[in-house]
């Protein structure tokens, strides 16, 4: 067996783990914001985060296990829903780190902080899912209408754009898409 050469780099497996921030500290950045203003814009966002995290993934758990004559439909569009709401995490966290905080990251964090109640792991009815993700969104909403209002009076207007602009609007469409699902309508012409 050939010896490593001196001049090539060994990478080092023994680094011993170095936090260089505490969850729940602000970095100082210079983006003229008050610190109190940054630190509730990041409080608020994290249980965003969190709870659009868990929608997304109820979701992706209605995509995989929907059923019945309008399965192909609703297959789709759960998974159009599941990409919007994968694309607002990434919007959330950047938006808590650019305030100089940190965004909850992992599983557990997600499941300890979450808001929205767990679904059976089992499959459910479609009237059931559609109105577990109808309750999510109304929950969601209700939450960041209060966060983009804090977030106004204390002069976050980025924070209040993000939530206003994009979380409030994209809700209030997903939860139009889906309610329309359950409205009594028969899937058949009637005989006149």
């Amino acid at each position: 067996m050939a010896k490593p050469h001196a001049d090539v780099a060994q990478p080092d497996f023994n680094v011993k783990p170095n936090e260089i921030q505490a969850f729940g500290t602000l970095k100082d950045l210079p983006i003229a914001l008050e610190d109190n203003a940054r630190h509730q814009s990041v409080e608020a966002l994290n249980q965003i985060l969190v709870d659009t995290m868990t929608i997304r993934d109820l979701y992706k758990k209605h995509h995989w296990q929907v059923s019945g004559v309008t399965f192909y439909q609703l297959h789709l569009l759960l998974d159009k829903h599941f990409e919007e709401q994968s694309e607002f995490v990434d919007l959330i966290a950047e938006r808590i780190q650019s305030l100089g905080g940190l965004a909850y990251a992992m599983a557990h964090d997600v499941a300890e902080n979450t808001r929205l109640p767990r679904p059976p792991q089992g499959r459910e009815d479609v009237p059931t899912q559609l109105s577990r993700l109808l309750e999510a969104h109304k929950s969601i909403l209700a939450y960041c209408r209060k966060a983009a209002s804090d977030a106004a009076e204390y002069g976050d207007d980025g924070t209040n754009d993000l939530i206003v602009s994009s979380l409030i609007r994209t809700h209030e469409l997903q939860v139009w898409f889906v309610a329309e699902h359950l409205a009594a309508t028969p899937l058949l012409a009637q005989d006149r």
